[in-house]
């Protein structure tokens, strides 16, 4: 870091970083809460204070070719063999503004309100059961590849009307796709991305037809309802909208489980304690997401010159909001770097801000309520067996595998 500039140089797919990125962010905090990353050539944003207003400032967006054209922007044409995967990503509403962002997720918002989702409590709770039941004589798990993969995939797939015996299609679409938002991505990860789009794609539109035949009990069907009610969804967008969800709808859960698990056994925190009661499952679950949450990185654009925190953005450039970082902000969290369920209550970024708060929320923190009480409930003296080891994939902070035995 060089402190007169701010400048910093972080290589994210370096092992020493990606295992355990906090310490690093504070040290940099120390010096200077905003910085240069080099890497990735913008200006990132450390504190609570400062990304809780970037997600909310309206003169920053997650698009821009609305309000500008590449050729002023300088920014060159999409590759004619990256358009199957553009296409489609940026007709996702985490990419898009008001107004198509505010009806896209009207559409959409009805099926995650909390009482919604609350019907879901008895499913989980038996999904997580017979996962258990599962794996329970063996004395030791992978914990990431037995029970909090298949969780929010079979959850969301169910929602959706997706047929869970298409899961590992599913996860191997999802990953290919997600590796395209990591620093330093190859022509292969591109390649395998466009391919996971292309048999994504023609998969939803076997289901899209079969739907318009027979409409069920599920989101799909709804959201072809509300296309067909003239609420302006083209099947573009219904298909981007589903794969939205259904990527959405596990990857990050996949790794609030396996980060909370983890964070708990670590910690030695006494389940009986913080799975006491319903408050206590709730603020553990909370915690979790602020100790160690499953995405550490957003950008936005500036959708105009403007002046923020002193730093001149031009029209276009883009700004990272580090929510890890934000998470563990001295200054709103005491002891910061500690799991603690009995910290009073403050509102965390784990699942992001503004507009683009994270649509699946209230899904997320049922899957977290209600699977890890079980997990502890069922394997005592659950612990850690192996170093658990997190992917090479900063963004999407997660583990590799979770070995546990009891």
């Amino acid at each position: 870091m060089d402190p007169a500039t701010r400048r910093v140089s972080i290589d994210a797919r370096d092992p020493a970083f990606f295992q355990d990125p906090y310490p690093v962010f504070e040290a940099i905090r120390a010096v200077a809460p905003v910085f240069f990353w080099e890497q990735y050539g913008l200006w990132c944003f450390l504190d609570a204070a400062d990304v809780h207003a970037l997600f909310r400032d309206k003169r920053f967006g997650r698009e821009i070719l609305h309000v500008a054209t590449r050729e002023e922007l300088g920014i060159p044409e999409v590759p004619e063999r990256l358009r199957p995967f553009t296409d489609i990503d940026t007709l996702s509403m985490l990419d898009r503004e008001p107004p198509t962002h505010t009806r896209l997720r009207t559409l959409v918002n009805r099926a995650f309100v909390s009482r919604q989702v609350e019907r879901l409590r008895p499913r989980i709770a038996a999904l997580a059961n017979e996962l258990i039941d599962r794996f329970e004589d063996a004395g030791e798990v992978d914990l990431i590849a037995a029970f909090a993969t298949p969780i929010p995939v079979i959850v969301i797939a169910e929602m959706l009307g997706v047929p869970t015996s298409r899961a590992d299609d599913l996860l191997d679409w999802s990953h290919k796709m997600v590796a395209m938002y990591q620093f330093g991505r190859t022509r292969a990860i591109e390649d395998a991305a466009v391919a996971a789009v292309q048999d994504f794609v023609a998969y939803l539109k076997e289901v899209i037809a079969e739907r318009r035949k027979a409409p069920a009990d599920d989101l799909v069907s709804t959201l072809i309802a509300a296309e067909e009610k003239g609420d302006r969804l083209s099947e573009d967008e219904l298909i981007a909208t589903i794969i939205l969800l259904l990527n959405a709808g596990h990857e990050a859960t996949v790794h609030a489980i396996g980060n909370g698990a983890k964070a708990i056994l670590e910690t030695g925190l006494d389940p009986a304690v913080v799975f006491a009661t319903d408050e206590a499952v709730e603020a553990t679950a909370e915690e979790c997401l602020r100790f160690d949450p499953p995405l550490h990185f957003f950008s936005r654009y500036a959708l105009e010159d403007l002046d923020y925190a002193g730093i001149a953005l031009k029209k276009g450039e883009s700004v990272g909001l580090v929510l890890g970082a934000a998470n563990r902000d001295p200054t709103r969290y005491v002891d910061a770097a500690l799991l603690d369920p009995a910290r009073p209550a403050l509102a965390h970024f784990g699942f992001g801000g503004g507009i683009h708060f994270c649509i699946g929320a209230p899904l997320a923190r049922l899957e977290l309520q209600v699977a890890l009480p079980i997990l502890f409930a069922r394997l005592p003296g659950l612990r850690i067996a192996a170093p658990p080891r997190y992917r090479d994939s900063y963004h999407f902070h997660g583990l590799e595998a979770l070995r546990l035995a009891w």
